[in-house]
C-alpha cells in the first residue's frame, strides 16, 4: 500500500499508533533522561554531542529492555527480546533525537531542568507517532 493511499483518518489506528509510541517514550526517556542527569549530577565535561549520543544509546537500551518485559508476559523471553529488537529502530532513533535536540535547543546543552521535561516529551511524542501509524496501517506492523 502506497503512503499516500492510506487512510491517516482511523482513531482506532491513531489509539493503537499513540498507545505504542507511549510505551517506547517511557523506555527511551528512562535511558536518555537517567544519563543526561547523571552526567549534569557528576559534572561531566563532555561535549554536548558526547552526552547526547550516549543518552540516545541508553536511551535505545533502556526502551528495548522495557519492550522485551513487556512481550515476555505474551511470549517465551528468547521471542520477545527478538521482537522488541526487531522494532523499528527509524522510530526510536527519531524519537530520541527529537528529545535531544530539543533540550539543546531550549537549554543550549545537555540539561535537565523541571521545565524542559515536557517539551522533551511533547517533541519525542509527536516525532515518531505518524510513521508509527504508517507501520500499523501500511505494515500492519506493531510492537505489541
Amino acid at each position: 500500500m502506497h503512503m499516500l493511499r492510506i487512510n491517516w483518518t482511523c482513531p482506532h489506528t491513531w489509539k493503537r499508533a499513540s498507545q505504542n509510541t507511549l510505551w517506547c517514550l517511557l523506555g527511551c526517556s528512562i535511558g536518555d533522561f537517567g544519563t543526561i542527569a547523571a552526567a549534569q549530577w557528576a559534572g561531566l565535561d563532555w561535549p554536548v554531542w558526547l552526552i547526547m549520543t550516549l543518552a540516545i544509546i541508553n536511551g535505545l537500551l533502556t526502551s528495548i529492555a522495557l519492550e522485551t518485559i513487556i512481550l515476555s508476559r505474551q511470549m517465551p523471553l528468547y521471542n520477545a527480546f527478538h521482537t522488541a529488537i526487531g522494532m523499528s529502530l527509524i522510530s526510536m532513533i527519531g524519537m530520541e533525537l527529537a528529545m535531544n535536540l530539543t533540550d539543546v535547543f531550549l537549554t543550549g546543552g545537555a540539561v535537565l531542568t523541571w521545565w524542559v521535561i515536557p517539551p522533551m516529551l511533547v517533541a519525542g511524542f509527536i516525532t515518531p507517532l505518524p510513521y508509527n501509524y504508517w507501520r500499523l496501517k501500511a505494515l500492519g506492523k506493531s510492537c505489541h
